[in-house]
């Protein structure tokens, strides 16, 4: 890959580059609350994926670990991840998929702007389309034969999409372009997260196991992929969640490289962010002046890590707020930040098993 000579800065100058930018960044007041309530006997677990839908609910996809259900005549066991929806209020509305096969290891959810519901799932490296009333609408990916430890290794990737009842299939397509040619299309290897463009395209993360990015039509037909392992321009070291601009742009975290690059709608790389610590989870809140958030969820414990940094789609930080901790206002891995309201933001908490709400108050 032919990549312009700008954006190889040695290391040693993106290291200076970003202890500079740090100490001038604004922090952004904000207040935070945690109130969703689930039913007696029901529990959080780890908070991995967080999004809200047109009405204002709040949809949580959480590891929550195995649970057993007496029937009349047997036990039901229902798979380690689970899909909760709270109202705007925080009161508890509905489970969606229990017991559903694809559940093993929460990853993400997101909700698109039909208000699908959309759940990536690490452990059965599917990702799950839901229609609004919680119906399987379409599946990319295949769970493995067998699972050695789910979401966490072993096991191998997933194979061929299949076509949901009441909706139409995902297609298998040929191998990926670029440096992603060796793997098939929808073969996913533990993936992370999903995003769409205004067509309708689909864009997966696929994330922990494969290094790349899965393209596929709204219909679930695939169409490309690129990356591979490595710290180029274009290559990722756990590219962990994805966001698209209204523009069509693909922002992907690569938390391993310690930035965020974007790629055309295409594919090709454009530039990367790399002053913001290593960015665990992205979001782009919609409207006409769009914003990119980024969580820098490092995992080293220090109380310099945690923060959530705003920023213009250029990479221009605007400020960040919050720090690692597990009191309120702070952050214990922040695996998914919802903005559908740029000053309103969700963010669902691994190590803190909860859901935050944020509510932001910028000076810009």
């Amino acid at each position: 890959m032919n990549v312009p000579c700008r954006f190889l800065l040695p290391a040693a100058l993106l290291a200076a580059a970003s202890l500079f930018s740090q100490s001038s960044i604004p922090e952004i007041p904000f207040d935070a609350t945690s109130n969703l309530r689930l039913p007696e006997h029901i529990y959080m677990g780890e908070a991995a994926g967080v999004a809200t839908n047109a009405k204002g609910n709040v949809l949580v996809y959480t590891r929550t670990g195995s649970n057993a259900t007496m029937g009349a005549s047997r036990t039901f066991t229902h798979g380690g991840a689970r899909l909760f929806e709270f109202d705007r209020n925080g009161k508890f509305v509905r489970e969606i998929g229990q017991g559903l096969y694809g559940f093993l290891f929460a990853q993400s959810v997101k909700v698109d702007s039909r208000d699908n519901i959309w759940v990536v799932d690490r452990g059965s490296g599917m990702v799950i389309k839901f229609d609004p009333e919680g119906h399987v609408a379409m599946t990319l990916g295949r769970k493995p034969e067998s699972v050695a430890d789910a979401g966490r290794g072993g096991g191998p990737p997933g194979g061929r999409g299949g076509a949901a009842p009441g909706g139409r299939g995902a297609g298998r397509g040929g191998p990926g372009g670029g440096a992603g040619a060796g793997v098939p299309g929808d073969n996913f290897n533990r993936p992370a997260d999903v995003a769409w463009d205004a067509s309708g395209n689909i864009f997966v993360a696929d994330g922990y196991g494969n290094a790349r990015v899965a393209k596929f039509d709204s219909a679930g037909k695939f169409i490309k992929s690129w990356g591979s392992r490595g710290p180029e321009p274009g290559q990722f070291d756990a590219p962990l969640s994805i966001a698209a601009d209204a523009q069509g742009n693909v922002y992907v975290a690569d938390r391993g490289n310690k930035r965020i690059q974007v790629f055309d709608n295409n594919g090709t790389f454009k530039s990367q962010i790399a002053n913001v610590g290593a960015p665990w989870a992205i979001c782009i809140s919609p409207g006409s002046h769009q914003y990119l958030y980024s969580s820098n969820s490092n995992d080293t414990g220090s109380m310099d890590d945690g923060e959530i940094y705003r920023m213009e789609l250029d990479g221009r930080v605007l400020g960040k707020f919050g720090r690692a901790g597990k009191l309120a206002r702070e952050f214990g891995t922040v695996n998914e930040i919802d903005c559908r309201n740029p000053n309103e933001l969700y963010v669902g908490e691994i190590t803190n098993w909860r859901v935050q709400k944020l509510t932001l108050h910028p000076s810009q």
